[in-house]
């Protein structure tokens, strides 16, 4: 078992269920993450614990991040830009933290030997149109003059990265293709649907579904995600490999909407609101997203636990007591 593991954006939503989970398993948890949009109330009931340490600063920071590379056995690279919106606002910022942020991770995880476990997204399919996406399938992405898949092209590189390192220098690099994981802790500022959505239930807001809610998504709870994610970390045979991590429990937005209102007993009206106008003009957005993931529960064993509804609730319970 690998003992000694550093989180970038372990302040994250999904980095702060990690170190939990990794540390009730008696590991030692080092957190890098420089607060852009993770947050310091993730991490903080963690201080004090046995084996967890945190330093506020960015994966660039190179000292910072050499010093507790050399003390890790390996990286689990969970930093990077989050959010369809924020994507879209700020594209130089996504650009330069997923390719910069993962060759800085990289380097100094080759000089110390480090495994190396990188969290992708399934947004790398792009448009394609097969579906369930597998790992090995090919990808079809927009135009550059969209920085809508400025994201995905960004973190096609990370990935292209990651396993250039595997087959150039053996250093152990695995990739974790995420599939739209939800749960407590995850906020909507970011165009996050299901916090966003339940946010708007519980407070009488309307329901703000964008396009006409057709496109279809599978939301997977962050306790499986960090369950697979602990998985391939330990797994001698997942280093050089891509694996897909999501839930196959597919619903079209308009039905997660009517879904959260018929849960949470709503009076909110459901709203319908172009594209553009949440996003930007000749916006576009992937249709399905569902994910094949036979390739990790062949290797694991491992499968989403969590049905929608239990996931649903665990978000509405967190937020009525956040």
């Amino acid at each position: 078992m690998i003992e000694r593991i550093l989180i970038t954006g372990g302040a994250g939503f999904i980095g702060s269920h990690l170190a939990e989970r990794l540390l009730d398993s008696g590991r030692q948890v080092a957190i890098l993450d420089n607060l852009s949009t993770g947050r310091f109330e993730n991490i903080e009931h963690l201080v004090g614990r046995p084996g967890f340490s945190f330093a506020i600063a960015s994966i660039t920071d190179t000292p910072v991040l050499d010093r507790l590379a050399s003390e890790s056995q390996a990286i689990v690279h969970l930093a990077a830009s989050v959010g369809v919106r924020l994507v879209v606002e700020q594209p130089v910022q996504t650009i330069e933290t997923n390719i910069m942020g993962a060759e800085a991770v990289l380097k100094a995880a080759a000089r110390y030997r480090a495994r190396v476990l990188i969290a992708s997204t399934s947004e790398v399919y792009g448009k394609g149109v097969r579906v369930p996406f597998r790992e090995d399938d090919d990808v079809v992405l927009g135009p550059t003059s969209r920085n809508r898949w400025a994201y995905a092209a960004s973190k096609m590189v990370d990935e292209f990265l990651g396993l250039a390192y595997f087959h150039k220098y053996g250093l152990p690099v695995v990739i974790a293709r995420l599939f739209n994981t939800v749960g407590p802790r995850q906020v909507g500022r970011y165009g996050m649907v299901v916090p966003r959505f339940v946010g708007q239930a519980l407070a009488g807001e309307p329901i703000t579904v964008y396009g006409d809610g057709s496109q279809s998504r599978c939301f997977c709870d962050v306790s499986d995600t960090v369950r697979a994610l602990e998985a391939l970390l330990d797994h001698e045979e997942a280093p050089g490999k891509v694996f897909n991590v999501g839930s196959t429990e597919e619903i079209s937005i308009l039905d997660l909407a009517r879904r959260v209102k018929a849960m949470l007993n709503s009076d909110s009206p459901i709203q319908f609101i172009p594209y553009e106008r949440a996003y930007a003009p000749g916006f576009e957005d992937m249709q399905r997203r569902v994910p094949d993931t036979t390739r990790i529960q062949t290797l694991t064993g491992w499968r989403p636990l969590l049905r929608l509804n239990e996931i649903l609730q665990r978000v509405a319970d967190w937020q009525r007591n956040s």
